[in-house]
C-alpha cells in the first residue's frame, strides 16, 4: 500500500513517544512470573509457555521493551502470552535500567555498544535467558521488538548483537541513530543501512541470517509514519534483498493490517489499520497504549519468525517406516524403508536388545543394507530364544539423523504363560511423598497393569516400556512399605515390596517452633514470622556438618533455626538444595546467587558472576562527584523521568531532579555509577 503521510496534530503530544511489549524467580510453564531479577535488570515479567516451538530444538525468545512513561505491567494485558503457546516462544518485558526523557529507553544518548548500559543488558538477558535449562530455549531462536523508544532501542540491539538476535520486531520507531527531536517532528533521515553496520563491527557477518519485521499504526500522530518504510528499506538494504511486487492483507476477524514483503521473507514491512501510537495487541488488548484495534503484533511476530528463521536447521532426517522383524530360524530377519524429503538417505543403523533382563541389554548393533529407493533389511547373527526389541535410527547425507523407530519380535517358540518378573524396585522420597521405580518385565508380552499400595491407597504406575513409576504423597511419617504389583491379561500376577521412612516433619506456628527448639528468637524467627506470619507452617530435620542437624521449612529456605545436635541420635536428611534465583545453579555453587546467570560468566574471574558485578571486566579507577542532580544528568551521570534521577548504571534514586538537590556519584567502571564517595 502506499506509505502513510504524517498527522499534523503531533505537536500536542507533551510527552516523548511510548513504546513496546512486554513478555520472574521458579520457572513457571503457562504463568507469568513477574519482577525478575535477571540479565542486569531489577524488573523482568517473563511468560514461559507449556508448548515448544514447531521449528528448532525447544523454545523461542522474544524480548519486547516497553516505551516512555509506559510501566512493563501495561503488557501484562496485551494478549503477549497468546503469542506465546501459539508458538511456544518464552516472553521477557524488561524494565529499562538507564532511562532518559520520560522513562524512555535511552536510544539517542550514551555509548552504543555492546558493553554499555542497557544495550549490554538486553545481550546479558538473551544469553542468561537462553543457558537455562529449565526453559528449554532455542539459541537460534532469540528475537527482540519494542514500540516507539523501545522499537529504537530493540533494533539498535538487534545490530550490535546480530550474533544473538535472528530476528527483531519494530513498532513506531524512529530510525536508529536519530536524536530525540525526531520523534515527534519532521521525518529524520537515516541511514540505517551505513548504521546497523557499523555498529555490528565484526559481527556483520551475522546479517546473513537475521530477519526483519517494521510496523507503524496508520492512526499514529505521535511518531511520524515516515520511518515504516525508512526502518524496512534500511534493514532490507543490510541484508541485500529487494522488494516483492504488491501488498496482502492479514486480517483477525475484523482487526486487519496491510503486509508488504522482501525477498526470501526477510524484512515485512505492516501498517496497522486503525492503530495509533500503541502496541498493536489485538482482540482482548488494553491499557495505556496498549490498542486492540488491529491484529496482535506478537502473534505476527511468531507466525513470520517460525516461517523465516534463516538458522534453525529445518532437516528433520529421514522418517522410518515399515519397520518389521521376523525370526528366520535362530535369529531376526528385520527390514523396512528410510524416506527423507530434504535430502538422501546415507544410513541406517540397527541395535537389538534382550527384553528377558532387566533393565534391557543391548546385543548386537549393525549397519543394514540400503537400496535407492529406500529400502532396507538386515539379518541379526544367532539369537537365544527369547523376547527382543529391534530399534532402527536413519541418517541423511548431512548427518542428521531422524527419529527412532522400534518393534517388539520373539526368536523362538511362545513360551508357556508366565507371571510379569518385577526387578530393581527403589523408592525416592522427599518430604512426605514418595516415588517408587523399577522394572517389570513379562516374557509374553502381556503386561496389563503394574500397581503400587502405600498406606494410604493405591496408585496406577506409569509404564514406559519395561519401566515403572508410582508417585504417593501426604504419607504419614514413620516407617513405610509399598508393594508393587505386575499383572498381565492372563491374570497372573507378582508382588513384591520395599520399606522407606517418611519424615513428616513438625508444623506449628513459629512459638511452637521455638517451644521445640527448631528455632530460636535469635536465630531463625525473624525469617519465619517474614516467611509466615502467625500461621503454622512445616519445618524438617536435616543434616549440617559434623554430625549435627538443623531444622529448615518447608518451602521457605530461609526459615531455618541453628545447627545443633540431630534428634533421636541419628545424622537427619540430606538438606534440600538451595537456588534463590531459580537459575538451576545451587546457591553454593552459584558465583550470583540472587540474580539468574545460568551462563555463570565472569569475565574478570573474580568469582562475581557479570551480572551482579560491578566491575565485570576488572577494577578500574574510581573518581567521584559532587555536585547538583540536574547537572548529573546534564553530564551523562543520571538520568531523569522529570521528577526523580537516577546513577546512570546502578539506577539508584538520587532524589528530585533540580538544580538545588546535591549529591555525590562515585563511577566505579566506564558509565557506571553509584551514589556516595570513592574509597
Amino acid at each position: 500500500m502506499n506509505d502513510k503521510k504524517f498527522s499534523p496534530h503531533s505537536f500536542i503530544v507533551l510527552i516523548l513517544f511510548l513504546a513496546t511489549i512486554s513478555f520472574g524467580k521458579l520457572v513457571s510453564a503457562g504463568n507469568w512470573q513477574q519482577n525478575v531479577s535477571v540479565g542486569g535488570f531489577n524488573n523482568v515479567h517473563i511468560y514461559t509457555p507449556s508448548s515448544q516451538s514447531s521449528i528448532g530444538d525447544g523454545k523461542a525468545l522474544l524480548i519486547v521493551l516497553h516505551g516512555c512513561v509506559q510501566p512493563i505491567n501495561n503488557y501484562l494485558n496485551a494478549q503477549l502470552e497468546t503469542a506465546a503457546e501459539q508458538y511456544g516462544m518464552v516472553v521477557a518485558v524488561p524494565d529499562a535500567m538507564n532511562k532518559a526523557g520520560y522513562s524512555c529507553w535511552s536510544y539517542w544518548q550514551g555509548t552504543k555498544s555492546r558493553n554499555a548500559g542497557d544495550y549490554k543488558n538486553l545481550i546479558n538477558l538473551a544469553n542468561t535467558l537462553s543457558n537455562d535449562s529449565a526453559r528449554n530455549i532455542d539459541p537460534d531462536q532469540v528475537y527482540i521488538a519494542g514500540l516507539s523508544s523501545g522499537a529504537s532501542f530493540a533494533n539498535t540491539t538487534a545490530c550490535l548483537a546480530p550474533d544473538v538476535f535472528a530476528g527483531m520486531g519494530i513498532s513506531a520507531g524512529p530510525s536508529i541513530g536519530t536524536s530525540s527531536n525526531g520523534a515527534l517532528g519532521p521525518c529524520e533521515a537515516a541511514d540505517v543501512k551505513a548504521r546497523c553496520e557499523s555498529y555490528a563491527g565484526s559481527y556483520q557477518s551475522h546479517f546473513a541470517t537475521q530477519i526483519a519485521s517494521i510496523g507503524h499504526g496508520d492512526a499514529d500522530t505521535t511518531v511520524n509514519q515516515c520511518y515504516n518504510r525508512q526502518n524496512a528499506e534500511g534493514m532490507a538494504a543490510v541484508y541485500g534483498v529487494g522488494e516483492l511486487n504488491g501488498s496482502q492483507i492479514i486480517s483477525e476477524g475484523s482487526r486487519t493490517a496491510d503486509e508488504t514483503l522482501w525477498q526470501n521473507g526477510r524484512v515485512s514491512m505492516l501498517w496497522f489499520n486503525n492503530l495509533d501510537h500503541s502496541w498493536s495487541g489485538g482482540q482482548g488488548a488494553s491499557g495505556d497504549y496498549i490498542s486492540d484495534a488491529s491484529i496482535n503484533y506478537a502473534s505476527y511476530l511468531g507466525a513470520f519468525f517460525t516461517a523465516n528463521n534463516q538458522r534453525v536447521d529445518r532437516n528433520q532426517g529421514p522418517v522410518i517406516s515399515s519397520l518389521s522383524a521376523n525370526d528366520y530360524g535362530g535369529g531376526l530377519a528385520i527390514s523396512g524403508q528410510a524416506q527423507d524429503a530434504e535430502t538422501q538417505v546415507n544410513s541406517v543403523s540397527i541395535a537389538i536388545y534382550s527384553l528377558n533382563t532387566a533393565p534391557p541389554s543391548q546385543v548386537e548393533t549393525f549397519t543394514a543394507s540400503l537400496s535407492s529407493n529406500g529400502n532396507f533389511s538386515a539379518n541379526t547373527s544367532a539369537l537365544s530364544d527369547g523376547l527382543y526389541d529391534v530399534r532402527a535410527i536413519a541418517t541423511d547425507d548431512q548427518s542428521k539423523a531422524g527419529d527412532e523407530q522400534s518393534i517388539t519380535a520373539r526368536v523362538g517358540p511362545e513360551p508357556a504363560d508366565t507371571a510379569p518378573s518385577i526387578s530393581d524396585v527403589m523408592v525416592t522420597v522427599t518430604g512426605q511423598c514418595a516415588v517408587v521405580s523399577g522394572y517389570a518385565v513379562d516374557v509374553n508380552q502381556n503386561l496389563s497393569s503394574v500397581t503400587v499400595s502405600f498406606s494410604n491407597g493405591n496408585i496406577a504406575a506409569d509404564i514406559n516400556g519395561n519401566q515403572f513409576s508410582a508417585e504417593q504423597c501426604q504419607l504419614p511419617g514413620g516407617q513405610q512399605q509399598a508393594t508393587v504389583t505386575a499383572s498381565d491379561t492372563t491374570n497372573l500376577s507378582s508382588s513384591q515390596t520395599i520399606s522407606f521412612e517418611v519424615d513428616a516433619g513438625v508444623t506449628g506456628d513459629y512459638n511452637k517452633h521455638i517451644e521445640l527448639g527448631h528455632i530460636k528468637w535469635g536465630d531463625g524467627y525473624s525469617e519465619c514470622y517474614l516467611a509466615f506470619g502467625t500461621a503454622e507452617f512445616t519445618m524438617r530435620e536435616y543434616s549440617a556438618s559434623n554430625n549435627q542437624c538443623e531444622w529448615i521449612a518447608d518451602g521457605e529456605p530461609s526459615c531455618n533455626g541453628p545447627v545443633q545436635a540431630c534428634r533421636n541420635g541419628d545424622d537427619g536428611g540430606d538438606p534440600p538444595a538451595q537456588d534463590a534465583d531459580g537459575d538451576g545453579i545451587t546457591d553454593a555453587n552459584d558465583n550470583c546467587p540472587n540474580q539468574a546467570n545460568a551462563d555463570q560468566a565472569d569475565n574478570d574471574g573474580d568469582g562475581v558472576g557479570n551480572v551482579c558485578d560491578a566491575t565485570p571486566d576488572g577494577e578500574v579507577n574510581c573518581t567521584d562527584t559532587s555536585t547538583s542532580n540536574y547537572y548529573h544528568v546534564s553530564a551523562g551521570r543520571a538520568t531523569t523521568n522529570g521528577f526523580y534521577s537516577y546513577a546512570k548504571g546502578s539506577g539508584e534514586n538520587m532524589g528530585l531532579y533540580n538544580m538545588y538537590t546535591q549529591t555525590t556519584l562515585r563511577e566505579i567502571s566506564p558509565s557506571y555509577f553509584e551514589i556516595g564517595s570513592c574509597p
